[in-house]
């Protein structure tokens, strides 16, 4: 393999604690030296960093990459190639598949897909429940003691509505240290629910979806995992009430994580007035008090990362009535974008504090292996070059998902990924994804 020098870029590594100019050598898939000016030899290729951010390679635990059974919405290929385009070297992909991911088959075939792909590392998601029916648990052990190694499980996009199902799952997890990520949903307080509740609602006559019935999931679900000393991840959190949850149960020592979704820090129930489909997603987007509390969150580290719950689907089903549309979005070539324009940029997040969020704080839910930093000698070179001030507008046609359903299409956006490196190897160049052949395991 060939070596690269990343010459004078600014390296934002949280794990290290370093924000400033470096250079940055990359050899046999590992990182060599960091430093300043560092020599240069005959071999080594030099890629010009100068004015671009040098991360450690992006993580994301709620990726859908509808493998298998969905493949017409998104495949682990098409998946990967989103999110190495997105500055991504690790996705989490969910359970929610056909057949579901509740046996180490599905998982091993979900593991050993992302490794034949080859652009990202996959991590599969356990469904917590046997075919996220909410009722029996899955053998957690069995898919744990798999080539795939699951400690990360969740019914995603179905709650376990069961307080004695989810009280046996975080007691069952607890004996490997495994993570019980809840949908946190009420689902009888959203029945035919179809957006967020409140006066937008009421003016469109769409039956509404009250932030309490996301509140008392997360309540409930904080009790248990203090009761069972377990650890606990709530996704896709959009209420001012659940970072209150969230904070108190922190104070108290409670073992919890938390993510918000790049569309609940810059999206609110306002532009469902447009009724574009596109906008249905769930939970809904909320109100803009809930994206204030929600940005402030994350800053402060209560809310540990951004997740993109990257929810692909084919546009015979997402272009219907508002009514029937399923609800998700494209996240993962966008992310760091929307972050970097709504949050960073206007001076509500650091730029360090943001690159946490997209590295060591999703490396803290779950166990990614050589992910997420740092950036330092004898590391895995699994890294991603940005340019913080290039604009550009987003077009759903252009991304690499097979689906389309991106809410900032057409938007106008700050930021981008210019490079990403799995294990030293280029699978984004210069902004373009690169051929998968010959990424070291």
């Amino acid at each position: 393999m060939s070596e690269v020098l990343l010459r004078g870029g600014r390296v934002l590594d949280p794990a290290s604690g370093v924000d400033g100019v470096r250079d940055v050598h990359v050899a046999d898939g590992q990182i060599v030296a960091v430093g300043q000016d560092l020599p240069v030899g005959g071999d080594v290729e030099v890629v010009d960093c100068d004015g671009l951010w040098v991360a450690p390679g992006f993580v994301d635990v709620h990726t859908h990459l509808r493998e298998p059974g969905f493949e017409d919405a998104e495949d682990i290929t098409t998946g990967s190639m989103a999110g190495a385009a997105g500055g991504y070297t690790a996705l989490c992909a969910m359970a929610n598949t056909d057949p579901v991911c509740d046996s180490a088959a599905v998982a091993e075939m979900v593991w050993r897909r992302g490794r034949e792909v080859a652009l990202v590392d996959v991590f599969p998601v356990g469904s917590i429940t046997k075919d996220m029916a909410g009722e029996e648990l899955t053998e957690f052990g069995e898919l744990n003691r798999s080539a795939a190694q699951v400690d990360f499980f969740s019914d995603d996009g179905k709650p376990v509505a069961s307080s004695l199902v989810m009280r046996r799952a975080l007691q069952y997890a607890r004996a490997f240290d495994a993570v019980i990520c809840n949908h946190s949903e009420d689902p009888d307080l959203t029945v035919d629910a179809q957006m967020n509740e409140g006066a937008v609602s009421s003016v469109l006559g769409l039956p509404g979806w009250p932030r309490e019935a996301e509140e008392v999931m997360i309540a409930r679900d904080l009790i248990l995992a203090e009761g069972a000393g377990a650890r606990l991840h709530v996704p896709h959190v959009t209420t001012k009430g659940g970072v209150e949850l969230l904070r108190l149960a922190k104070s108290r020592g409670i073992r919890v994580t938390a993510e918000v979704t790049p569309h609940h820090l810059s999206i609110t129930d306002d532009a469902v007035a447009s009724y574009d489909p596109v906008l249905k997603v769930n939970p809904p987007v909320r109100l803009q008090e809930d994206v204030d509390a929600l940005r402030a969150a994350l800053a402060d580290g209560t809310i540990d990362c951004v997740g993109t719950d990257h929810a692909p689907h084919p546009p015979e089903l997402k272009d219907q009535e508002w009514e029937h549309a399923p609800c998700g979005m494209l996240g993962l070539e966008t992310a760091i974008a929307v972050v970097l324009t709504d949050l960073v940029h206007p001076g509500l997040l650091d730029p360090l504090t943001a690159i946490a969020r997209f590295t060591t704080g999703p490396a803290s839910v779950r166990d990614v292996g050589a992910h997420g930093g740092p950036i330092a000698p004898g590391e895995a070179a699994n890294l991603t070059v940005l340019d913080p001030a290039r604009t550009w507008t987003v077009d759903g046609a252009a991304l690499h998902s097979r689906a389309r359903n991106s809410p900032f299409h057409g938007r106008e956006l700050t930021g981008r990924p210019v490079h990403t490196l799995l294990r030293g190897r280029f699978t984004l160049r210069d902004g373009q994804v690169r051929a998968s052949e010959e990424v070291p395991a």
